[in-house]
């Protein structure tokens, strides 16, 4: 029996039920920030770590740059002294938890790009002393905190379950959800051995309404990449009945309405124009990678990537027939206003969102492509579409919808004022089913 480590254990408990422990949270982004606030809001002292200065100065001013945390809020806490944030990652080695929360994007050919997290690692490495406790939050294959974080914070000479404790939770955050918001959603936790596991849902114990724990950190990982799975397939099926659906004059909206009101044994997914978002285009396609290892191929993963990835073009090909039947104009001679550009409704977060997909379709075809978001007033630079930074919103007033030879309406913000765009449109490409549903369809309301 490793009695220091049951001691050590035993203290660190403690710490974290007095609000002793210093939480540092390393990436200030949509999940990293939004965690930084619930720990200080849950009296941990709080650092947030970030290469990007501009986020450091943005908390330093309590300016919130994320749609989760409430300005007022972080004003509020950095104040109080309870989160502050910076660049100097030497002052890791005075947190007694280090929570990872960086990103994990796809290579060129759908590889796991883990760099962000073998480099945070690595830096955690060269502070890293012993009784703290290290958890990955970011989206990842299971087997990565075994086999890829573990390794390189042993390169420390210190080692997990003895001298450092190591976990995986997974981040649920569901940008946009005024229900759902980080506290609330159950958390899952994992741990390296029975002290890290024991450790790290204590911590989160202390900060979440509710704890999940799992047995290892590749069931955790294995359950958030089953979730963003679970979507991702089911959105690829509903998208390929509306293309079907709509081949026999059948709305797959009325369907799914009313396919919904069976109590059982139905859940009801959406169709829309391509996938958006950090999570559903990205994650599944960690599995995929992995279970090559094993001789396996995940069909319905490689399916729904398919299917997703085919709507911006489904999109823009109903697009070109409407323009055709309707005002007999080419898309090449036609200017086009796409309503929405981030990635879901009621969010500013652009990433991955399929409307630049459609822009850029659009404009290879030879269309004049404008855009209109009353989240998103500039394109900012993207890791995808770098063209497109700096491109500015168009206002939606009655002459400036009459210069467009259509709208498409491609995110339905609940700030759109879908009544003026009906009125004033001369044709409207709905993919989000925003203007029936609330009763302004005219003859020239379409959907895709």
């Amino acid at each position: 029996m490793d009695h220091p480590a049951i001691g050590t254990q035993h203290d660190l408990a403690s710490k974290i039920s007095s609000r002793g422990a210093t939480v540092g949270i390393i990436g200030l982004g949509y999940v990293g920030l939004p965690l930084a606030a619930a720990c200080a809001r849950a009296r941990f002292p709080t650092v947030g770590f970030d290469i990007d200065k501009t986020k450091i100065d943005a908390i330093g001013a309590g300016r919130s740059y994320i749609d989760a945390v409430e300005p007022r809020e972080l004003e509020r806490l950095v104040a109080e002294g309870s989160f502050r944030a910076t660049t100097a990652f030497e002052e890791l080695s005075s947190c007694d938890i280090i929570v990872i929360c960086v990103p994990t994007p796809l290579g060129v050919h759908r590889e796991p790009d883990l760099q962000y997290v073998e480099n945070t690692a690595r830096t955690i490495a060269r502070f890293l002393k012993a009784d703290q406790i290290v958890v990955l939050e970011s989206t990842t294959y299971p087997g990565t905190t075994e086999e890829i974080v573990r390794p390189i914070l042993e390169q420390s000479g210190l080692l997990s379950g003895k001298d450092f404790f190591l976990g995986f939770s997974p981040e649920r955050e569901d940008p946009g959800n005024k229900r759902y918001t980080t506290t609330v959603i159950p958390k899952v936790t994992s741990g390296d051995g029975e002290a890290a596991s024991k450790l790290v849902a204590t911590f989160y114990e202390a900060v979440f309404n509710e704890v999940v724990a799992v047995s290892a950190p590749r069931v955790a990982e294995a359950v958030k990449i089953t979730e963003n799975i679970f979507r991702a397939v089911n959105i690829a099926l509903v998208n390929e009945l509306k293309v079907i659906y709509d081949a026999m004059g059948i709305d797959i909206w009325e369907v799914i309405d009313a396919a919904s009101t069976k109590p059982f044994g139905y859940m009801p997914f959406y169709p829309g124009p391509g996938l958006g978002g950090h999570c559903i285009p990205i994650d599944p396609f960690y599995l995929t990678w992995k279970s090559q290892e094993y001789g396996l191929r995940t069909r319905f993963i490689e399916l729904a990537g398919e299917i997703n990835t085919s709507m911006p073009s489904y999109v823009v090909a109903k697009l070109e027939r409407l323009l055709d039947r309707m005002q007999k104009k080419s898309l090449g001679s036609s200017r086009i206003l796409v309503v929405g550009i981030a990635y879901k409704k009621n969010v500013s977060d652009v990433r991955e969102s399929a409307s630049f997909e459609i822009i850029r379709l659009l404009e290879q075809r030879g269309a004049s492509v404008e855009f209109h978001d009353p989240l998103v007033e500039t394109v900012p630079t993207m890791r995808r579409f770098p063209e497109m930074a700096g491109r500015v919103s168009t206002g939606l007033t009655p002459l400036e919808i009459e210069r467009f030879d259509a709208i498409l309406i491609a995110t339905d913000h609940d700030d759109i004022d879908y009544a003026l765009l009906s009125a004033h449109a001369r044709l409207v490409v709905d993919t989000r089913n925003a203007i029936d549903k609330r009763g302004f369809a005219t003859p020239s309301t379409f959907k895709a």
